[in-house]
């Protein structure tokens, strides 16, 4: 189970914008429900394999702290990771015990009502995608270079120009930079929407195979593969 509360931790908590996760699983399925606290982001993720320990409705609060007792010395081998039960039968908890047992500790869930409360999200609706690629390495660099040099903007906007995705930052009354991302994309996008460059870069620093659409509709998905599970990021587009 240590492999999948770290996976999960990873592509959740380390953006640095989301605190709480809602688990919904069965014998079938593992599904993951994220909410970032600015509504930045909204993140649905499925493991590859339904996780026996996941069985139930239930949030994950807290997630720093659940990453620091991941990462205790004391519970990197051997450790003992057991999802204790409240009286209703629902997960209500992690134990945690070192080899030996001499070193415990216990993280507490959300129970499905609160948890449930907490991320009440909008339906999403069906999204045209316009363009659809596999971003690289040099691609994702160019962008941090960017961003560097254009530190006062927290958006960026995406265009097509000449077949090209170029991604933009200020305007003309202000610094501004421009680059490309991707060449030669199929589709175009014509509308001037702004997307979180932050939040966009931590999820392609993230672990695992990557996919970004663009909608000229106002939206940007990012779907990383992480091996253990398929996580799906939703960037509504942003106010300039």
């Amino acid at each position: 189970m240590r492999d999948y509360l770290l996976d999960l931790v990873e592509h959740t908590y380390d953006l640095g914008c989301i605190d709480l996760v809602k688990i919904v699983g069965d014998t079938s399925k593992s599904e993951i429900v994220g909410l970032a606290e600015d509504l930045s982001v909204v993140i649905r993720g499925n493991f590859h394999n339904p996780v026996a320990d996941f069985v139930g409705t239930f949030g994950m609060p807290n997630l720093g702290k659940l990453k620091t007792l991941l990462n205790l010395q004391e519970y990197k081998e051997d450790a003992k990771l057991a999802i204790t039960k409240g009286s209703t039968g629902e997960p209500d908890g992690i134990n945690f015990e070192n080899k030996i047992g001499d070193f415990k500790n216990n993280y507490r869930f959300m129970t499905s009502g609160v948890v449930s409360e907490k991320l009440k999200t909008a339906k999403i609706r069906p999204v045209t995608w316009h363009i659809e690629f596999e971003p690289t390495n040099a691609a994702i660099q160019r962008m941090k270079w960017q961003m560097s040099a254009n530190a006062e903007e927290a958006n960026f906007q995406a265009k097509t120009e000449n077949g090209d995705l170029k991604f933009f930052f200020g305007d003309h009354s202000t610094h501004s930079g421009n680059f490309v991302f991707h060449p030669g994309v199929s589709g175009q996008l014509k509308r001037a929407w702004a997307w979180p460059a932050k939040q966009f870069v931590s999820i392609m620093d993230l672990t695992g195979d990557k996919k970004v659409r663009i909608s000229d509709d106002g939206a940007a998905e990012i779907t990383v593969d992480s091996g253990l599970a398929v996580y799906q990021y939703l960037l509504p587009a942003q106010s300039k």
